[in-house]
């Protein structure tokens, strides 16, 4: 049996937005742009891993959620409250810079990790934790 990741999903609040920072700070492609039913979900996804995409959701992508629910998930994603993503990447520190200079809020520096990996963290639009790690090994 192979099972391989596929997807994943993050909350974002202003599809444009997260589109700027996943798009044009960190390089991905854009694979889909999808309105249904009055929300929008875009994939993006690395031009080296054309089968594992990120989708861009609404805080809750199901229509039939009451309003306290979604009033509860856009509270807890303005507080940066949801899970984020780690990318790998062969270069943390470059990685970092590239990512500031677009004025991206830094969570944590280049920092070298004691369980062998040397990583930092962003915020994204939506207030999103983005970890960036590189192996040391």
């Amino acid at each position: 049996m192979n099972i391989k990741l596929s997807q994943c999903f993050i909350a974002v609040d202003d599809h444009d937005k997260a589109l700027t920072f996943y798009r044009d700070a960190l390089g991905l492609e854009v694979r889909n742009d999808v309105a249904f039913e009055g929300m929008r979900w875009v994939t993006v996804g690395a031009p080296s891993q054309p089968d594992a995409e990120i989708v861009l959701e609404p805080p809750v992508a199901n229509p039939n959620a009451s309003p306290a629910d979604k009033q509860a998930m856009a509270e807890l994603l303005a507080k940066g409250m949801l899970r984020g993503v780690n990318f790998s990447t062969d270069d943390c520190d470059t990685t970092f810079e590239r990512i500031r200079a677009t004025g991206a809020e830094v969570l944590q520096e280049p920092v070298d990790q004691p369980y062998g990996v040397r990583d930092c963290a962003f915020r994204d639009p939506a207030g999103n934790m983005l970890r960036f790690v590189q192996s040391r090994g």
